[in-house]
């Protein structure tokens, strides 16, 4: 195991990962961008932290300001450590998800309160000398995601309120046969980055919420072009303003929320 992050360092409320523009730094009050080492090496970017509003943000890109890093890639575990060493103590995550439902149309967000993962080539934990078995068992913050419930509802934005997620390793996407697998399991929306991610927070004591938006139908529906890069990168960027507005009106609230999140409370590293 490795060792606790200082607890010294000043307290950073929100992290946030992703990119849809929210890693331009002129979003921020009195910003700073930190160059951090981890014990598992560098994070995908710098973190760039400042205030939101009257809120204490950092905000990291997932894969690289500029795009360069592959899902199987992503220092994961240095991404989370690095949040964790800046003071955060809530994860807000975006993604961009394929959709396995009828009702879940592009452009729709969801909220997922479950996972499955189908990765295959990511380190899953922090804790490499010892056997700990992380419960699992509801792995998203209730609370973060009542607080994008209520702001996309006062928004007008489509949404759903919970969903399961499958994340798979990627960068391929799926087969029409795995798509349909996917959604025999129970699966709701596609996606190659939650796992680990949303793990990692749970062995570090972060409360963590994805944000998916829906870019399309996988490849299983009948009628509709199987997903592609190009059509992910068009509509993301179509509705990156929308993210945006949804986290400047999630995060200014995130202090109201009780603090005893199951996540703070299980099992984490000191």
């Amino acid at each position: 195991m490795k060792k606790s992050v200082d607890s010294a360092t000043p307290e950073i409320i929100i992290g946030i990962i992703g990119g849809s523009g929210l890693d331009d730094p002129q979003l921020l009050v009195d910003f700073k961008e930190i160059a951090l080492e981890t014990p598992y090496g560098q994070p995908s970017s710098v973190v760039t932290v400042g205030r939101l509003g009257n809120a204490k943000v950092a905000i990291l890109s997932r894969h690289g300001k500029d795009h360069s890093i592959v899902p199987t890639k992503v220092p994961y575990r240095a991404n989370l450590w690095a949040l964790k060493e800046v003071g955060c103590t809530h994860i807000l995550a975006t993604t961009a998800c394929g959709s396995l439902r009828e009702e879940i149309r592009p452009g729709d967000f969801v909220f997922p309160d479950q996972f499955i993962d189908n990765t295959k080539h990511r380190p899953l934990t922090l804790f490499e000398d010892q056997v700990i078995h992380t419960a699992m068992a509801d792995p998203f913050c209730p609370m973060l995601r009542a607080l994008l419930m209520r702001a996309a509802t006062t928004m007008q934005l489509r949404h759903h309120p919970n969903g399961t997620i499958v994340t798979i390793e990627g960068p391929r996407f799926s087969t029409r046969a795995e798509s349909k697998m996917f959604q025999s399991w129970g699966a709701d929306v596609i996606n190659m980055s939650t796992v680990p991610e949303v793990t990692l927070a749970r062995e570090l004591g972060l409360c963590y919420q994805t944000i998916a938006m829906t870019t399309d139908y996988d490849c299983w529906k009948e009628g509709e072009e199987p997903v592609t890069w190009e059509i992910i990168c068009e509509r993301m960027q179509q509705n990156a303003e929308r993210v945006k507005q949804l986290i400047f009106a999630v995060v200014p609230t995130v202090d109201r929320i009780d603090q005893t999140c199951r996540a703070t409370t299980e099992l984490k590293i000191e």
